[in-house]
């Protein structure tokens, strides 16, 4: 299997990482597909209110808070409002057609087969963001919502992750503000370009080649040589 390799040559100095291998995982459009499931609370919310919603057009470009999205459909006065009946929704919409993408739970149980810990650092409702883990079977060790491109820096320090796992370039930013190693997956809104653009130290096809990338990482091996032993153990 080939692997994109993106070297950063002036990353950030690492934080201290925790003695055990914490992985962060961003989770929609890296761990899972929730563009059906949003698309039916943007529909259901668009019927409810009588705002017109592309929800075709608005799954397109997850990753950033809700707030943002709400923004181009609602006028400023409504937005915390309209947010918060979307929020309230969402479980009754979104979280029974949303699927894993291909790797995840595999990408998960290699990460903990490694002797390591999963956190998953979403800009998501956590309420909601651990519906969806639940009702999927992906169990991390902790879940920490709220928390948009930089903003993920925080949790990611608190639980002392050195590894951040995203497909959206703010989820880039989120890991090189915490000083953690960002692996990037062009399975979201953002493709590689972009992602190596933003600083991505990694740059894997998708989460099915992720295993192989952190048995070589776990075993010492860094950035680009991680990459080169991982395809030769896929």
């Amino acid at each position: 299997m080939a692997f994109m390799a993106s070297l950063t040559p002036s990353a950030p100095s690492r934080s201290t990482p925790s003695p055990v291998l914490t992985v962060g995982f961003d989770l929609d459009m890296t761990l899972i597909d929730s563009r059906p499931g949003i698309r039916a609370a943007f529909l259901a919310l668009s019927a409810e209110t009588g705002v017109p919603i592309d929800a075709d057009l608005a799954v397109t470009r997850l990753g950033p808070p809700l707030d943002r999205e709400l923004a181009h459909w609602f006028p400023e006065d409504r937005i915390a409002e309209v947010g918060d009946r979307y929020r309230e929704m969402y479980p009754d919409f979104a979280i029974t057609p949303t699927t894993a993408l291909p790797g995840a739970r595999e990408a998960v149980a290699a990460v903990r087969a490694s002797g390591g810990r999963v956190i998953v650092v979403t800009a998501k409702y956590e309420p909601n963001a651990k519906l969806h883990l639940a009702h999927l079977g992906i169990e991390p060790d902790d879940v920490i919502g709220s928390l948009w491109a930089e903003g993920k820096a925080e949790a990611l320090r608190a639980h002392g992750a050195s590894v951040y796992v995203g497909d959206h370039t703010g989820d880039v930013r989120g890991a090189r503000a915490a000083g953690a190693l960002s692996v990037a997956v062009p399975t979201g809104p953002c493709d590689e370009a972009e992602l190596r653009a933003a600083g991505a130290d990694v740059v894997l096809p998708d989460l099915t080649a992720f295993p192989a990338w952190v048995r070589a990482y776990a075993a010492g091996v860094a950035g680009a040589d991680a990459e080169s032993e991982a395809a030769d153990l896929a």
